[in-house]
């Protein structure tokens, strides 16, 4: 069992505080959302734990491990898997090659190793009858589970998803669904934040809302829906799941 945890993070740009003092925790095999209105902070919050932005104050660690100074890349190499909201994989490589190139990247790992997780990564994702596309063929389902094998060829402990939901059709948001619970499945820790508050508090075991920069609420849907400050700040007063 490890635990991701954001601790009192804080965040300010230009004189504005954007982000105060916010605390979160992923355990092993745990879904976790991270939602807000628009402006309230939470993709800097995301983007602190994930690395791509510098906390101004505060720690993410893995366990005892502090990774607050670690660039994305070490943070990687620490456990931290990361899925952009952007399409990254590489459009002019095969499925196959899209997976490799980042199965290369790890020193644990010889050829026959290799090809041997490929293998595996293609079949769990069932995308082995897609092998040989090349990344711009494909759909956007399909190329949503080749960007997660990608992710998972890293062996994170964590996987943070950046709008997972976003533009894709009903059919594969449930099969994002399906990947999210199989992540949880294998002991994998996952944080969410989307702008489609249904689908992922559907998903989540615990939520945090943030907004104005602050944690207002945290806990599992039931909890969210209830609380009165969220219901007036976010959801209104009709939101139901």
């Amino acid at each position: 069992m490890a635990t991701l945890k954001a601790q009192h993070l804080a965040k300010s740009y230009k004189g504005r505080q954007v982000v105060r003092d916010v605390s979160l925790s992923i355990d092993s095999g745990q879904i976790v959302g991270l939602l807000g209105p628009n402006g309230a902070g939470k993709t800097t919050c995301f983007y602190m734990i994930v690395g791509l932005v510098q906390a101004d104050q505060g720690r993410v660690m893995i366990d005892d491990l502090d990774v607050s100074h670690q660039p994305m890349h070490g943070r990687a190499r620490a456990g931290i898997g990361y899925l952009p909201q952007e399409a990254s994989i590489f459009r002019k490589l095969s499925v196959a090659d899209n997976i490799m190139a980042i199965l290369e990247t790890r020193k644990d790992l010889d050829g026959a190793s290799r090809r041997k997780e490929l293998e595996g990564l293609l079949q769990e994702f069932h995308i082995s009858h897609i092998r040989d596309n090349l990344g711009m063929s494909l759909s956007g389902g399909e190329r949503r589970r080749v960007e997660i094998a990608r992710a998972l060829a890293t062996n994170p402990k964590f996987i943070l998803l950046d709008e997972p939901f976003a533009g894709v059709d009903p059919i594969s948001v449930g099969d994002i669904k399906q990947i999210i619970h199989h992540l949880k499945a294998k002991g994998i820790g996952v944080l969410i934040t989307d702008h489609n508050v249904r689908e992922t508090l559907d998903i989540c075991e615990t939520a945090y809302i943030v907004s104005d920069g602050q944690l207002i609420a945290e806990g599992d849907a039931e909890t969210i829906l209830a609380n009165q400050t969220v219901k007036e700040v976010y959801l209104g007063h009709e939101f139901r799941l």
